[in-house]
């Protein structure tokens, strides 16, 4: 399978950890977390709170967006807008109810999702002046602060919807208010909302780094290798197996990057990491039945990668240029981080040495020398 900020390393062992503690990724501050979980275990509390919050839409998983001039802008509807809009739809107040909670702000103004894939799209776009565009397309076009929040409402969103029966009764489900969770009344069980864990490595002999692509990529477009995490790995032994499965190297030490939510196939964590292999043994043995080609990519060819734009990389003969995923992708963070080391660092790197920008970096989390790395 193929799919920042200021950070010190933890060394634990093969691998370095790359942490980090600011709120620079526009999360909530730590009091709207704690009004944010009263939300989700409190029905009456939630309830309330709806009558005062914000409301994202979209329409069978599609959010709603505005175009103002050449911006694409996530419109936040008021419970008043949203009272206003079910009233001329001749709906209910109880459609407030299959909204879910996605978070809050600093000033605790409740933020929730609602889906009106059951009413017609055309009139809802009509009367809201925008449309309900496909999150791929969306993550991408909007300011980078609503990506994530666009991305962890359609996740959730998706799941409600897969999860209305219970697996083992085969009874009907019920949400909370907030949406953080589902039960079956008949045997008691309670559902929460899951991720699957994905790594996503980039790897590097030292000089160069590897990657690949699929057939169903846009023409032209590179990335990292990724795959799941298979039940009972760790992170060390996914890396190792899929970049062992996918273009028959073997892993001589790896280490930690960041990591990202991402709602593609269905609700992703993407661990990111990289990972270091032997020059001398760097000879790839492609799964063409996985990849459609997976290769080395010296430090001109990634500086230029990243500057090209997908439409600009067509050229006269009908060939594509490479380009690399987009900067709200962590795929593309973890190239960056390879580029700006490979052009700071020319000098030869012993293969067992993570790069040394992370050791060059404040050692601000030595105190955390004993964490794991935790495990899928």
């Amino acid at each position: 399978m193929l799919s920042a900020a200021g950070s010190a390393p933890v060394s634990l062992g093969i691998i370095s950890v790359k942490t980090t503690l600011s709120r620079d990724s526009g999360k909530e501050g730590f009091g709207a977390e704690t009004y944010l979980n009263e939300l989700k275990e409190d029905d009456s509390l939630c309830r309330q709170a709806q009558t005062s919050g914000t409301f994202y839409l979209f329409h069978n998983l599609s959010p709603f967006l505005q175009k103002v001039g050449k911006k694409y802008l996530v419109p936040q509807l008021s419970a008043a807008d949203m009272k206003r809009i079910l009233e001329k739809f001749k709906e209910t107040q109880q459609w407030i109810e299959k909204s879910v909670l996605i978070g809050c702000s600093d000033e605790h103004v409740p933020h929730f999702a609602l889906d009106l894939g059951a009413l017609e799209k055309s009139d809802i776009e009509s009367e809201l002046k925008g449309s309900f565009t496909d999150l791929r397309k969306a993550l991408f076009v909007v300011d980078g602060k609503d990506s994530p929040l666009l991305a962890s409402a359609q996740s959730l969103l998706r799941w409600h919807d897969s999860h209305q029966y219970c697996s083992k009764t085969g009874q009907p489900t019920q949400k909370n208010i907030a949406g953080s969770k589902r039960v079956c009344h008949a045997s008691g069980i309670t559902y929460y909302p899951q991720m699957s864990p994905v790594v996503i490595t980039l790897v590097s002999d030292g000089s160069r780094c590897l990657l690949a692509r699929q057939p169903l990529f846009p023409q032209g477009m590179y990335t990292a290798l990724s795959g799941f995490c298979d039940m009972g790995e760790n992170v060390e032994e996914t890396v190792r197996r899929e970049v062992a499965e996918e273009v028959g190297l073997e892993v001589e030490s790896l280490w930690y990057s960041a990591s990202q939510h991402w709602p593609f196939p269905s609700s992703c964590l993407m661990i990111a990491c990289h990972a270091l292999v032997r020059a001398q043994q760097a000879e790839i043995s492609m799964n063409s039945l996985e990849l459609e080609e997976a290769r080395w990519f010296g430090l001109e060819e990634i500086v230029e990668g990243l500057k090209r734009e997908p439409r600009s990389s067509k050229q006269d003969d009908g060939s594509f240029l490479p380009w690399f995923p987009p900067k709200q992708a962590i795929a593309h963070q973890l190239i960056l981080e390879d580029s700006e080391e490979s052009d700071t660092h020319q000098q030869d790197i012993p293969a067992s040495t993570p790069p040394s920008y992370f050791s060059l970096m404040s050692s601000q989390l030595a105190i955390m020398k004993s964490i794991n790395v935790p495990q899928a």
